[in-house]
């Protein structure tokens, strides 16, 4: 069931900087500290599911000071470039390469490597390889670009899927001939439950943006087939508190139940509009995610008459490589199941940086290991 302590926020009209320092006031931070030690009774091991999380908690000091409580914070797969399964990504690379071809993708997936380049070295090596901000910019540039086939690389979850949904409507009503998507969107709920059988796992930190889309009620099944306490959180230092003292609180009374702390953006049902423009035009598939395998009804592979932009269809004749003996080391996979902290991985710092990562969680700005490099040394203070 959903929480029956949800109270939305009475917030009065304010600018969104006022309503910004509220949710970062420290006196307020350190009143509910205060509230939350106490409901600690053994420790705790939560996930935050959402790589923005995982950076806020870092930026806010919220981590060492958590941890100080007892309560261990484990990264999940919420973030989209880091699950992405190599083998999309060197299909994906495969495409890039094609004569004529004009591949677009989001800025974080340049660097990713795959098992025998990244798309900037594929750049570099001549493949006209674009960063978009937008879905709808790769439309656009494919009205501009005649006969060249424009390819975009759909990675995201649910919260970027509306807005390729839209774009495959704009190809479709342009009559568009020469616009492709490769879909990678995946969906939250599904990996979350697979992961709800984890041992030591006492609850989820939800993440605030996929839930503005898919709703509250999205995390229902986790809580009640699975028994894993839920609170949906916003990014700001308070909302991650009462996400926190919520999920404390149901674990100290034995509850598992959905709770919203982020109310004045999140609703129960998510946003119909959103979900209605998803279920047009993508419908649910297995799908791979690094580190933990084919996930079954996790992906959104294309609808009906939207199949036909699918840019696997167009550029056949993908053989996968071999494995790569340097990408072997990485433990990226056991990150994202929370398996391990980054830093517990031998090559964590050492031969895979920022600058020569290993892995998709060094290079994305949501990967867990880049938030444990640029913050190491943090949870000692």
């Amino acid at each position: 069931m959903l929480c029956p302590r949800m109270r939305p926020h009475r917030i009065p009209q304010m600018s969104e900087t006022e309503i910004l320092s509220r949710f970062a006031d420290p006196t307020l931070v350190a009143s509910l500290l205060r509230e939350l030690e106490p409901l600690v009774k053994r420790p705790l091991r939560l996930m935050e599911v959402c790589g923005t999380h995982t950076m806020a908690l870092f930026e806010t000091g919220l981590r060492p000071l958590l941890g100080r409580l007892g309560i261990e914070l484990v990264s999940g797969p919420g973030c989209p470039v880091c699950v992405t399964a190599q083998e999309d990504l060197d299909h994906a690379l495969h495409i890039a390469t094609a004569p004529g071809a004009v591949f677009c993708t989001f800025g974080d997936m340049m660097r990713v490597p795959g098992t025998k380049s990244s798309l900037s070295e594929t750049r570099a090596g001549g493949a006209d390889v674009r960063v978009l901000y937008s879905p709808l910019d790769a439309v656009e540039l494919a009205r501009q670009m005649g006969e060249r086939q424009v390819v975009f690389l759909a990675v995201g979850f649910e919260t970027t899927a509306p807005a390729v949904a839209y774009a495959l409507k704009e190809a479709r009503d342009d009559g568009l001939a020469n616009f492709h998507v490769y879909p990678c969107n995946k969906t939250i709920p599904a990996p979350l439950a697979l992961l709800a059988a984890e041992p030591g796992l006492d609850g989820f930190l939800c993440p605030g943006h996929v839930s503005v889309v898919i709703g509250a009620r999205a995390y229902l099944p986790i809580a009640k087939q699975w028994h894993k306490p839920c609170a949906i959180a916003g990014f700001e230092p308070v909302d991650i508190l009462g996400a926190v003292i919520a999920l404390a609180q149901q674990v100290a009374e034995g509850r598992a139940e959905v709770h919203n702390a982020y109310s004045r953006v999140v609703r129960e049902e998510g946003n119909p509009h959103a979900l209605a423009l998803i279920a047009e035009v993508f419908e649910p598939q297995a799908a791979l995610w690094r580190g933990l395998g084919e996930i079954p009804l996790s992906g959104l592979a294309l609808r009906g008459e939207y199949r036909r932009f699918d840019a696997r269809l167009h550029f056949p004749g993908f053989t996968p490589p071999p494995p790569s003996q340097r990408l072997a080391a990485c433990r990226c996979g056991e990150v994202l199941a929370g398996r391990i902290r980054p830093d517990e991985c031998e090559c964590f710092a050492a031969a895979c940086t920022p600058e020569d990562p290993l892995g998709a969680c060094m290079v994305s700005q949501e990967g867990a290991c880049r938030a444990f490099y640029r913050f190491r040394g943090w949870e000692a203070q």
